[in-house]
């Protein structure tokens, strides 16, 4: 029963192979499906034979290669900022970020529901951090309104959330920060790729001349690792001098920027990758209404099947195994109390008989374990 830190032991995108069965992978963020692309691979090797497979050094001396300095450039271009600076993994950036800017005094807020990396980016820090209830303005408005009016403040969200799937309220956000004075980030995670024809929640909203600092990793949609943070230049160029995680830490290996770079190439020229991941998002989560499971408030290609207990939880998670299909089974403190779920994301190479044999073995399992009504219609 116990699902985590079990391998996989081959992964083609839409399916993988685990323990020896095959199954429809409903559990990774290769959301534009770019890992298994010919032309993102062949990237990676050609780097790898001119280059090798590590730097052996950090950025701040001899780890900086020119393949950096432009997948900078082209990041910042690609998100609408003034400059980018690239870390070795997505975690990296948000406590290297997080740690340079805050100073004994300023507050940092952030949304209940923030990634792992930027609380403990946040504690890392000198500065003193609060938090507001998830997607809640009216939280957020209180938290602001009883901080000191000459402190500095950055409140931080998430564009769209890892396990709930819902986007941030960004405009409101905004709004209440230039009220307060407060400086505004987005770890765009999950929304590089997904959001605002794959530029992420920034653009989706139209706001990115007015959020300072957008986050982005290479782990989803970029189809390697690593992570970046993107801004006004001099902003960058402090983080640059003052972010201990990218000063005391290798560089990103070569492969992976080149990787990364021709991912960027294939999300800027062909469009056709974005449409066909929310094609398939709106499909599943109309299947998963239509079955009579509860999915939240996701809007976006992440999208949680909302079960309860820890142990049914664990239940359902187990038996899709056995229907082939697999999830991501996720309970407190990574989801709220009594508030289990199994994460299901969707890439744009899923094709429609993937969709369907995992609509049929969540109807089969759901009603095995009285998770849904019986409905022979659906048959």
């Amino acid at each position: 029963m116990y699902p985590y830190f079990r391998a996989l032991s081959d992964s083609e995108g839409t399916t993988a192979t685990f323990e020896g069965k095959d199954v429809v992978m409903l559990g990774s963020n290769n959301y534009l499906g770019l890992t298994t692309d010919p032309r993102v691979r062949e990237a990676a090797i050609a780097a790898i034979r001119r280059y090798g497979p590590s730097v052996t050094g950090s950025r701040f001396l001899n780890g900086t290669l020119e393949l950096h300095l432009e997948l900078e450039r082209r990041l910042a271009k690609f998100v609408g900022k003034e400059a980018a600076l690239v870390f070795s993994t997505g975690y990296q950036s948000n406590v290297g970020t997080i740690t340079a800017i805050l100073q004994k005094g300023d507050f940092v807020v952030i949304d209940k529901d923030d990634h792992a990396s930027i609380v403990d980016g946040c504690l890392m820090s000198q500065g003193e951090m609060k938090r507001f209830r998830h997607n809640s303005v009216d939280s957020l408005d209180g938290v602001l309104s009883k901080l000191p009016a000459e402190a500095g403040k950055l409140v931080v969200v998430d564009g769209v959330y890892s396990m709930g799937g819902d986007i941030a309220p960004l405009a409101e956000i905004v709004e209440i920060c230039q009220r307060y004075g407060a400086r505004i980030m987005v770890d765009d995670a999950h929304g590089i790729g997904v959001t605002g024809g794959g530029r992420g929640t920034s653009a989706h909203f139209d706001l990115t001349d007015k959020v300072d600092l957008i986050m982005g990793t290479f782990s989803k949609s970029f189809a390697s690792i690593g992570g970046f943070i993107a801004g006004d230049a001099d902003v960058i160029y402090y983080i640059q001098h003052k972010a201990r995680s990218l000063i005391f830490s290798a560089a990103l290996p070569a492969p992976n920027a080149a990787a990364v770079l021709t991912a960027l190439d294939i999300i800027e020229t062909e469009s056709q990758h974005v449409e066909n991941l929310w094609d398939n998002a709106e499909y599943m989560r109309k299947g998963f209404k239509e079955l009579g499971y509860n999915t939240g408030n996701s809007n976006t290609p992440i999208i949680p099947v909302i079960l309860g207990t820890d142990f049914v939880t664990g239940l359902a998670w187990n038996a899709l195994i056995e229907e082939g299909v697999y999830t991501n089974p996720v309970v407190p403190p990574a989801a709220p109390p009594n508030g289990g779920l199994l994460r299901t994301s969707y890439t744009a190479t899923h094709k429609r008989e993937h969709l369907d044999r995992a609509l049929r073995a969540f109807k089969v399992v759901g009603e095995r374990l009285d998770l849904i009504p019986t409905r022979p219609e659906l048959a």
